[in-house]
């Protein structure tokens, strides 16, 4: 079967049960499957422009921005903050039905962020598949899907799949040479504009193509039962905290929705979590650089009113 469907004719509001049924099957058999428009040109505008005003510096004090842990990507994360389209591609109608036909009814959204790539001749994100169980204490492999949805055009490095590489091993990293004989046919290459949007198993081996020519934006959504034991570093790490939500974009939820982006479940809360890593000595010295500014702004009003009272 192909990873695309003929899905012109269907409407946004309309999710007819056949491509519920056809786009499940494609995910089923090859582990990856293009989707319809999600959003329109419009929200996906406004979108795009409320994702680019965390990209404008790194996050820093009262600041909102990117978070940066490594070089060729800039991190934005807890994007159901930033728009209603956001939110709204998460419980959409379509991807919920699809979803529940693959994943059963327990899953839930349980992390929702997004990047910036940056261009790179660089396999810097090579062949994988997303590690996040305890493969220590779960035989079977788990069923996890992400959505992801590129916010500007991507030409290159696009997202790379091997087409039917799901649910075949625990995930992990793949060394280029274990994938070489993989025919190119086998691997789908999700070029296309902004506003493309696909789902994946993310047990498949994948990776982001390489070169990379231009910068490319884009939002990645994970889907799995979090009753599914955790491995230990995304424990320790936190990565899978309860959403962080806008109050603002939570107006009229079914239960279901509700329920997807994880209302009242305290499952991988951790109360008064702090990570056991600390900030650099650079940190410290930014810090310090700041409360001295703070310092003199305080001290410059309170001489400035002193001398306002003093000539007044």
């Amino acid at each position: 079967m192909r990873s695309t469907l003929d899905i012109s004719n269907n409407s946004q509001n309309a999710v007819g049960d056949q491509l519920v049924v056809d786009l499940a099957a494609l995910l089923e058999s090859d582990g990856i499957v293009m989707l319809p428009n999600l959003v329109s040109a419009e929200q996906l505008t406004i979108m795009r422009r409320a994702f680019e005003t965390r990209l404008r510096r790194l996050r820093w004090n009262n600041f909102e921005g990117y978070q940066k842990t490594e070089r060729y990507r800039h991190m934005v994360e807890d994007v159901l903050l930033l728009d209603q389209g956001f939110v709204d591609i998460a419980i959409h109608p379509l991807i919920k039905r699809v979803l529940c036909r693959y994943l059963g009814n327990q899953y839930a959204l349980t992390e929702a962020k997004g990047w910036k790539s940056l261009p790179t001749k660089r396999d810097f994100h090579g062949w994988h598949g997303d590690a996040w169980y305890d493969q220590q204490t779960i035989s079977e492999i788990p069923r996890e899907v992400k959505l992801a949805m590129y916010l500007t055009d991507v030409r290159s490095g696009a997202f790379n799949y091997i087409k039917g590489s799901h649910r075949k091993q625990h995930p992990r990293p793949f060394q280029n040479a274990e994938v070489k004989d993989v025919d190119a046919s086998q691997i789908a290459e999700m070029r296309g504009p902004a506003g493309t949007a696909f789902l994946f198993d993310t047990s498949g081996i994948h990776r982001q193509g390489v070169p990379m020519l231009d910068p490319r934006e884009a939002i990645f959504y994970n889907y799995h039962d979090p009753n599914v034991p955790l491995q230990r570093e995304d424990v320790v790490y936190y990565r899978y905290h309860p959403l962080l939500l806008n109050a603002a974009f939570l107006g009229n939820l079914s239960d279901d929705d509700q329920r997807v982006l994880g209302f009242g479940d305290k499952t991988n809360f951790l109360p008064a979590f702090e990570r056991s890593s600390k900030p650099s000595r650079l940190f410290a010295g930014f810090q310090a650089v700041l409360d001295s500014q703070i310092l003199l702004a305080d001290l410059a009003g309170r001489i400035s009113s002193r001398l306002k009272r003093i000539f007044n």
